[in-house]
């Protein structure tokens, strides 16, 4: 067999990336209980009872928490290129479909779609609404009303446009299905220990600021693609990049009112505001204007906007790929 050069691997991953762009957009997650998320997430529960127990303090808490992060991080990351690297040498086309799945196991597209609308669907009955809601946000749902129900749908595709689209796609783009293997395993990690609460805000400290860091750049280049996608869906873009300028920082973390604020200012409504969270109530900034109040058809909205933001960060990561490829090729 010939040598394979970092062209070779540039090219297959570039045709892996479409197709597993296009079986995320036909199928959504199709893998069940084999999804990577999956082994990341029973990784990190194992190492959490191994670790968590023996840090008696603040330190050692944060410390073991930093174990177990970057622990995580790297076997996910080394397994993934070893599978990779083992199929790259069997056939071409052959890693080629491996990484198209893995690319379609880091893309979320069609399952955030599939389950917003079904609250979309449940409406207007609020208690079908409320239990669809609570299967995608971390809030409690049961005294929403009609359109905090909307609201925090509206504000779930938003925020996860970043985190399930955007950034997988950035680091698909950027290092392939390994690297974005790890973003998936800092995106999962921050899921389940990032918690600011009395029995995370030390453990899961490190898996929180590398979300953070992580989620920088994309949640960025989110706004800016959502603001070009309100244009392109005929929504507000003027008003989309107002409110990103203006309340883009609203949030704890640096990058969640990114995407919410260009999304709220393009429907021209309001999101965020105070919440409830296992239990207990949280103020949080109110995000953009209501210039008129919150309905159904902004879930759909919403959506769309997803979508076509999708489709350009998939052109723009193309263009750079090509460019690299024509540079090799020199």
């Amino acid at each position: 067999m010939e040598q394979i050069t970092l062209y070779d691997i540039l090219l297959w991953d570039t045709v892996a990336i479409v197709l597993g762009f296009i079986l995320d957009l036909a199928f959504g997650d199709f893998v069940g209980g084999y999804h990577p998320v999956c082994f990341i997430g029973r990784m990190v529960t194992k190492l959490e009872t191994f670790w968590y127990q023996p840090a008696d303090n603040d330190r050692r808490k944060e410390k073991h928490g930093a174990y177990l992060t970057f622990t995580v991080l790297i076997v996910t990351f080394l397994f993934t290129l070893g599978i990779l690297a083992t199929f790259g040498f069997l056939h071409p086309l052959i890693y080629i479909v491996i990484a198209a799945l893995i690319c379609d196991a880091a893309l979320a597209m069609h399952d955030l779609k599939k389950e917003s609308m079904n609250v979309y669907f449940a409406l207007p009955n609020v208690k079908l609404a409320r239990t669809a809601l609570s299967r995608i946000v971390g809030r409690d749902t049961e005294a929403l009303d009609e359109q905090g129900v909307i609201r925090a749908t509206v504000e779930t595709v938003a925020e996860n446009t970043t985190d399930g689209v955007v950034a997988p796609l950035f680091y698909l783009m950027l290092g392939g299905p390994a690297l974005a293997m790890a973003y998936k395993a800092v995106n999962t990690m921050d899921s389940m220990i990032g918690y600011k609460n009395e029995q995370y805000l030390h453990f899961g400290r490190t898996a929180a600021i590398l979300d953070d860091v992580v989620n920088f750049l994309p949640a960025r280049l989110a706004a800016v693609f959502f603001i070009l996608s309100a244009a392109i869906c005929k929504q507000d873009a003027e008003g989309a990049l107002r409110i990103w300028q203006r309340d883009r920082r609203k949030h704890e973390s640096p990058n969640s009112a990114q995407t919410e604020s260009a999304c709220a200012g393009a429907l021209g409504v309001i999101l965020a505001g105070p919440a409830s969270y296992f239990g207990k109530k949280k103020d949080k900034p109110v995000i953009g204007e209501a210039t008129r109040p919150i309905e159904p058809e902004d879930i759909r909205r919403a959506n769309q906007m997803m979508y076509v933001t999708s489709v350009l960060t998939l052109l723009f990561g193309l263009l750079c790929r090509v460019g690299c490829l024509w540079l090799l090729q020199r």
